[in-house]
């Protein structure tokens, strides 16, 4: 497995941006992560992964206009790019072919 490899982690901030759509920005993205996990996120680890991701070619990232309520910074959105969707594919049927016929996953014992 390569150095590239994305890690659990980075797969579902990818998966956490494609559900938040247009307006991805760290909060909202850790916000989403929280709902579908339900388990705490701190945001600077959300950061940290956004970087990791950008570097890797799988998100791009853009700057908004400044706003008052920032302090006049700008928020920095995110989506997942044609490279990015093919990861996020190539995980979902990993995954699946991995999880199928698994009788520990279909609640039979081992």
């Amino acid at each position: 497995m390569s150095r590239e490899a994305l890690g659990n982690f980075e797969l579902m901030v990818l998966l956490a941006i494609l559900r938040v759509g247009e307006d991805a920005y760290g909060v909202p993205i850790a916000q989403e992560l929280e709902e579908s996990g339900g388990k705490d996120v701190l945001l600077g680890s959300v950061y940290a992964a956004l970087d990791r991701l950008e570097a890797k070619g799988l998100v791009s990232s853009r700057l908004g206009d400044p706003t008052p309520e920032r302090g006049g910074r700008a928020k920095k959105f995110f989506k997942v790019t044609a490279r990015g969707v093919r990861e996020v594919r190539d995980a979902q049927r990993t995954f699946t072919r991995l999880w199928r016929g698994l009788p520990e996953l279909r609640g039979e014992s081992a």
